[in-house]
């Protein structure tokens, strides 16, 4: 949500540069777009609601002065409608002090009718505005910005990324965070803030971290960091091994489209470095930190997370009792919060986010380590909160994932689950060698299977199905066991990207309700792929064809049982069941994707969405 570029360099004119970066945070989702300049003649911005595009046209009307100093931002509304006069960045009511900020000031109310009794006067609905007073009220007793900012943000309740620029002060920014990610990228001409790497990859890819309740003071030539207290703080810069390159859609069409079939490499990158073929076990990197005693030690798994990340997990815990007869449930973060307090003892709480930045998550990843929990985090992004802050780390190296509906993320979470589910069996001696090099030879060998998920009479079959869903308003996604979150993230797709209402449900569950919704307008997709499930989901298709349904299956290639039951059969190859869930799940996302690009959607951005959920 909402996104934070920001620059302040050697006399370069920075605004092409930060406009850049700000359309490479798209992809988080937002309704209004800005952005401020700081001059020798002072503060100067432009606001615009809707995208981008919209902000660049009253630029070329209406041209901001080149400057070495900018801030720029993409809001998400939270106080206050999309409008003109909503849109960051915020002023003060005396044009000293401009801000940008991602996240949610509690106590705005409160600080607002306190500022309002010393004069100041407010234009917009936003509590960022709040803070843009604030500030400038403690900057007249003090010149140091950066002390005003630290004397502001100590009566702030609530969660902030914040950068600051004041009129009288145009070779300085001021960042501080509080529960909303904040980067600082340094680089040989200048620094830089943002709300997540990929804005600054093509300026630089040498990163500092904000941790909470840290503020930092950039200037052309310098950057200082300090802890809530005002003392510095030494910290060795973290370098990124993306490429802007990957940020980009590298002739696809679509982001989701490039990073659906970047899959298969995301399997390689995620898992092929980590097979230990000779002990027939699993490497993780040292961040890990997890040996066979203490993996033997668990008695029960719990996992969190949110969204597709969900998904994942719920695989993730299914995978580990197969392979390790360790127990589990899968929880939503959101939830845990109101859960009994119940002894954590012998359990791990494995925590799984794509950005490692979700606001639920990492609220209730906190609340388990406060109970005296142990957390392993599974995620995409080094240097993320999840990342820092987790017991224990698996990184899914899938590279930047823009599209705002989560692909090749899902399939890293789950190519590295199936992997944590190896090594807890490996470790707990539930798998001999010979059956942990077979588990891994299974995972070498799906590479080159999903191959057959993208040939053109592959693709052609998705398009045809594509074409009738696109006409319709509702339908249900049915799978089991394995396949059943499959089902849930097939829904969650469609739902997504199309704004068409999916449900998915275990196809058990049918008879118990939905059943009494099929008709002739009202499709069913089925999962039914060679296991111990096949001849329970083939019941089920005849049960909703017997009621006039029209069922779109996603079955193994040569299945001729399932193609004549079925109208549209989405062919996939056939492959041990523990992994179908990465070859059936690819054609769903392909589906979602061409329904949504029939019915002319904005696929990469669907409204309302956000690709990182920062606020709770």
């Amino acid at each position: 949500m909402c996104g934070i570029v920001a620059a302040v360099t050697t006399g370069t004119d920075v605004r092409a540069v930060v406009l850049q970066g700000l359309k490479t945070l798209e992809y988080r989702g937002y309704d209004s777009a800005g952005m401020a300049v700081c001059t020798e003649q002072g503060l100067d911005v432009r606001r615009k609601m809707g995208k981008i595009a919209n902000l660049e046209e009253e630029l070329d009307k209406n041209q901001l002065p080149e400057s070495a100093t900018a801030i720029a931002h993409t809001r998400w509304a939270t106080h206050g409608a999309p409008a003109d006069r909503n849109a960051h960045p915020h002023v003060d009511d005396q044009q000293q002090v401009v801000v940008v900020h991602n996240g949610i000031i509690e106590n705005y109310l409160d600080l607002r009718a306190e500022l309002a009794e010393l004069g100041h006067e407010f234009h917009t609905d936003t509590d960022t505005e709040v803070l843009a007073n604030l500030i400038a009220h403690y900057r007249k007793s003090s010149a140091d910005l950066h002390q005003a900012v630290r004397s502001a943000l100590h009566k702030v309740e609530g969660a902030y990324g914040l950068v600051v620029m004041a009129a009288d002060d145009p070779n300085t920014l001021i960042v501080a965070r509080l529960d909303s990610p904040l980067v600082v990228g340094i680089g040989e001409h200048g620094r830089y803030a943002a709300s997540d790497m990929p804005a600054l990859l093509h300026l630089t890819r040498d990163f500092l971290v904000l941790d909470n309740r840290e503020t930092a003071v950039l200037t052309p030539h310098s950057h200082a960091l300090y802890d809530v207290h005002g003392q510095v703080l030494e910290r060795d810069l973290m370098h990124c091994d993306w490429t802007p390159e990957q940020a980009e859609r590298g002739g696809y069409p679509h982001f989701m489209l490039k990073e659906i079939h970047e899959q298969p490499d995301v399997l390689a990158r995620t898992a092929f470095d980590r097979f230990h073929d000779l002990a027939g076990d699993v490497d993780f990197e040292p961040e890990f930190g997890l040996d066979d005693r203490t993996l033997q030690s668990f008695e029960r798994l719990r996992f969190m997370a949110m969204g597709t990340s969900f998904h994942a997990a719920q695989l993730g815990q299914k995978m580990i009792g197969e392979l390790a007869s360790l127990p589990g449930e899968t929880l939503n973060a959101s939830e845990f919060l109101y859960s009994p307090r119940l002894p954590e003892g012998q359990a791990l709480t494995v925590v799984v986010s794509q950005s490692g930045e979700t606001a639920d998550t990492l609220r209730a990843m906190r609340e388990v380590q406060k109970r005296g929990g142990r957390v392993l985090g599974i995620c995409n992004v080094q240097g993320s909160t999840l990342a820092r802050e987790a017991d224990h780390l698996i990184l899914t190296h899938c590279g930047p994932e823009v599209g705002v509906a989560s692909t090749k993320a899902f399939f890293g979470q789950v190519t590295a689950l199936y992997l944590l589910a190896i090594r807890f069996g490996r470790a707990r001696g539930v798998l001999n060698a010979e059956q942990g090099r077979q588990f891994l030879q299974d995972l070498r060998a799906l590479r080159h299977k999903l191959e057959y998920c993208f040939r053109e009479e592959t693709l052609a079959t998705i398009q045809q199905a594509a074409q009738y869903l696109s006409g319709v308003r509702s339908c249900l996604f049915l799978g089991r066991s394995f396949q059943h979150p499959v089902a849930l993230e097939g829904a969650l797709k469609l739902k997504e990207i199309s704004y068409i209402h999916a449900e998915g449900y275990p196809a058990g569950e049918m008879k118990h309700g939905p059943i009494a919704l099929i008709d002739a307008d009202f499709p069913v997709i089925a999962i039914a792929t060679p296991g111990t499930t096949y001849e329970k989901m083939l019941s089920n298709i005849q049960e909703v064809r017997a009621r006039d349904g029209k069922v779109v299956a996603v079955a193994a290639m040569g299945d001729d049982k399932v193609a004549a039951a079925a109208d549209y059969v989405l062919s996939v190859p056939a492959v041990p069941e523990l992994l179908a869930p990465l070859v059936t799940v690819v054609p769903l996302q392909l589906l979602s994707y061409e329904v949504a690009l029939a019915l002319g959607k904005d696929i990469d951005q669907p409204r309302n969405l956000a690709k990182s959920v920062t606020v709770e």
